[in-house]
């Protein structure tokens, strides 16, 4: 059975990620593509389509063709919500690009749209996918570090402001880097705890080297004049059951260390994290340990051990999951609570006063 997809949006993330993905996928035909920007698509097209397939600059004229099955929006977060709707609407289940959305409303009113039409609405949170969350998800879903209780999201780039697109325009994105990478690593953790029912959250978000001329920075220095999101953000989180999660993320910050994507996790039975690859800790007969997670794999013949990368993996779970008429990896459910604390904390940065949760 083949399934046809369409493509919204064919820039850096469609390119860098759903794109070469889906060529991987068997039965998949990208059968449409669509930008604003018309060679973009046509480029699109070439690489990953074949003859028959078409380019549109109007998303609306390609969500008319009835067989399309799929969409991938990769759009500004923006216009995530306003896109994802009409594919539901139109009969197409919908794989959007994280976040969710710019805000929690319209986030609210994708899964929305989700439940009345009864399409399947997904994510791109693909670090699920790695081998060390997939590893520490099976540990915390077997119970083996008790009632984790705290858990630490850590999204940190020393210097590695993306000066290209709109990431650095608040009015198309939403904000920075705790919308952009910062939303990687709290999906991560709320994931590995189980835990969806958020209290209240406080939080800041800091313009402190965005104003810096000539910076040193890995994609070259940033126009500070174009530079209107943060360039740092922190929150913590209190759940409804007493749990708590700090959330750092920065693209510019004078910090030693950094890592992306990156969860540790305090339970009552032991704890993990992922600074300097995987280790988990705990005690065992009087002793504490220490245990670094080995991930390779192999001693197959004809088999090199490794996993798929897990944009692929996310890609190839996704069809499934349409397929097989399975619920996705990434719920929609899951992804609004995502989308909820990252606002709160923009907010709570704002007023100076908690946010609370109904």
């Amino acid at each position: 059975m083949t399934i046809k997809v369409g493509i919204i949006g064919c820039g850096g993330i469609a390119n860098g990620k759903h794109l070469p993905s889906l060529a991987q996928v068997a039965d998949v035909e990208m059968v449409a593509f669509c930008d604003i920007v018309l060679e973009r698509a046509e480029k699109a097209k070439k690489e990953y389509g074949d003859g028959e397939a078409k380019v549109y600059e109007n998303y609306q004229e390609l969500l008319a063709d009835d067989s399309i099955e799929i969409i991938h929006v990769c759009t500004p977060n923006s216009s995530h919500a306003e896109i994802s709707i009409a594919a539901m609407e139109a009969g197409k289940h919908v794989m959007c690009e994280k976040p969710m959305a710019k805000t929690a409303a319209e986030g609210r009113a994708m899964l929305e749209a989700s439940k009345k039409t009864g399409m399947k609405l997904t994510i791109g949170y693909q670090n699920r996918f790695r081998t060390d969350s997939k590893y520490l998800h099976e540990i915390c879903a077997d119970g083996e570090l008790g009632e984790i209780y705290l858990g630490k999201a850590k999204a940190i780039r020393r210097r590695a402001v993306p000066t290209w697109g709109v990431f650095l325009d608040e009015e198309a994105q939403g904000g920075g880097p705790l919308i952009d990478i910062g939303t990687h690593a709290l999906d991560l953790t709320l994931w590995m705890m189980d835990n969806y029912k958020p209290k209240y959250a406080v939080g800041n978000a800091y313009h402190k080297l965005s104003q810096t001329k000539n910076a040193a920075n890995a994609w070259g220095p940033w126009d500070p004049e174009k530079f209107t999101v943060e360039d740092s953000a922190f929150g913590f989180i209190t759940m409804e059951n007493g749990a708590t999660i700090i959330l750092e993320s920065s693209w510019a910050i004078n910090m030693r260390k950094a890592g992306e994507a990156q969860t540790t996790l305090c339970g009552t039975k032991g704890g993990a994290d992922m600074d300097d690859g995987l280790y988990v800790n705990g005690e065992d007969r009087g002793l504490l340990y220490d245990r670094k997670v080995e991930l390779e794999t192999g001693g197959v013949d004809f088999y090199d051990g490794a996993d798929s990368a897990p944009e692929l993996l996310e890609a190839q779970s996704w069809i499934d999951a349409v397929k097989n008429d399975t619920e996705p990896v990434v719920k929609p459910e899951e992804a609004l609570v995502v989308t909820e604390i990252l606002e709160a904390i923009y907010q709570s940065s704002e007023t100076g006063q908690p946010v609370f949760f109904d």
